[in-house]
């Protein structure tokens, strides 16, 4: 077993630099997100949108992302998990910046924005968990959901900070503008220290040509790659329609003032974080399949529970199961799409595109029922996709063990 362990630890002082920056790729992705979101009643208020048409407006984060994960396996492959990000860094700084800008001035530039800051991180997002997957690798130990948690930590900083903002009246701007460039410039710098991919630039695998457009075309008629996507998509859609809905849901299903509401969404994003940080231990210990079985259930105990509780207290309790609930189907998905390195990129691309499938559907599903039922009521729609999270689970498992898989003699010998 001796030539394992060195395969394992020689890279693992790199890695350990690696994983900073992935953790920094994770936490201004997040932060960035959060920023955005806590502005959304401010920016709903100044356009005049009502549920349906807020939704729709969403909808441009939504199919920028999916516009850019269809084309992100490519690009990783191509380009690099380092240039990727590095790239939609500055992408996402222009577009954050763009809608800040634009809001005033009315609806198209802020669909315009949004849609650009979607593809910008759509790319990102795959590009960082890639590179996750490779730290993983190289330091012989699951760490992806707390890269998630990365994220999770932004997102909380950005809800907090974006409450600090509401509540002392910084203008949406200077907010947002502000945002953009520290985490735009952060992260540029950061990813520096990303290691090399495992993959080969998808030239050299392909021979150059149309290859790797046909391998990636492939990876979308594997089944167990389309039934994770689905898992992906069910918890995705849990976290997203948290993320888009729960502050304006305290706000006009229980009459709260903004600032009350922007703490709801952040009390939900603390839960998401803890459940990310200590997951890893409990998945070592049960293993994938039951942990987000059991997580599906407490997401939907704290969803009836935030829908149906009869005060604002009761929907900070209920946020908070929700969010511990929802806090590992999607790091737990993209590991699960990265089992096999070769392959990382092309089925980490689908995955991904299927799950961000419910932020392409799920902000206007929520304001159509919204107009009909009150936004607070149209968040049991989370409940039938959680239904669908467990039912797909199985499909998490593992493909291969931990360790290299040896020819069949050497696999007998380390057995004897």
């Amino acid at each position: 077993m001796s030539t394992v362990t060195t395969v394992i630890t020689e890279p693992a002082a790199g890695a350990r630099g690696a994983a900073r920056a992935v953790y920094i790729a994770f936490i201004g992705s997040g932060f960035t997100m959060a920023s955005w979101a806590t502005r959304i009643p401010q920016v709903r208020d100044e356009l005049g949108l009502n549920p349906s048409r807020l939704g729709l407006v969403l909808l441009a984060i939504a199919a920028g992302s999916i516009v850019s994960l269809v084309l992100a396996g490519q690009i990783v492959a191509r380009f690099g998990s380092r240039g990727t990000v590095t790239a939609m860094a500055g992408l996402l700084l222009v577009a954050l910046s763009a809608v800040g800008i634009g809001y005033p001035y009315g609806v198209a530039p802020v669909v315009v924005g949004l849609f650009f800051f979607g593809f910008a991180n759509g790319a990102w997002d795959v590009a960082m968990n890639v590179q996750g997957a490779v730290v993983e690798r190289h330091l012989g130990k699951a760490i992806m959901p707390r890269f998630h948690a990365g994220y999770s930590v932004g997102t909380v900083a950005g809800a907090l900070a974006g409450a600090a903002a509401v509540a002392l009246h910084l203008p949406v701007t200077a907010h947002l503008v502000g945002s953009a460039i520290l985490v735009g410039v952060i992260v540029m710098l950061a990813v520096r220290n990303f290691g090399a991919d495992d993959t080969q630039p998808q030239a050299e695998q392909d021979g150059g040509g149309g290859g790797g457009l046909r391998r990636t075309l492939a990876t979308w008629r594997e089944p167990r790659t389309l039934l994770i996507g689905a898992f992906v998509l069910a918890f995705a859609f849990a976290e997203g329609a948290g993320i888009d809905w729960i502050s304006i849901a305290v706000i006009d299903g229980y009459g709260a003032p903004a600032t009350v509401g922007t703490l709801a969404f952040a009390t939900f994003l603390t839960a998401m974080t803890v459940g990310r940080w200590f997951g890893p231990a409990l998945l070592d210990r049960f293993g994938r399949v039951i942990v987000v079985r059991a997580l599906a259930v407490l997401s939907l105990v704290g969803l009836m529970i935030f829908v149906f509780g009869p005060n604002t207290a009761t929907a900070f309790a209920g946020a908070l199961l929700w969010g511990l609930g929802a806090s590992l189907g999607f790091p737990v998905g993209m590991s699960a799409a990265a089992d096999d390195p070769a392959k990382a990129p092309a089925r980490v691309s689908v995955v991904a595109s299927i799950g961000y499938c419910a932020f392409l559907g799920g902000p206007p599903l929520i304001g159509f029922l919204g107009d009909h039922v009150t936004v607070l009521t149209a968040l049991t729609a989370v409940a039938v996709l959680l239904a669908v999270a467990t039912a797909v689970a199985n499909n998490l498992r593992p493909l291969s063990p931990e360790t290299p898989v040896l020819p069949e003699p050497e696999r007998e010998r380390e057995l004897i």
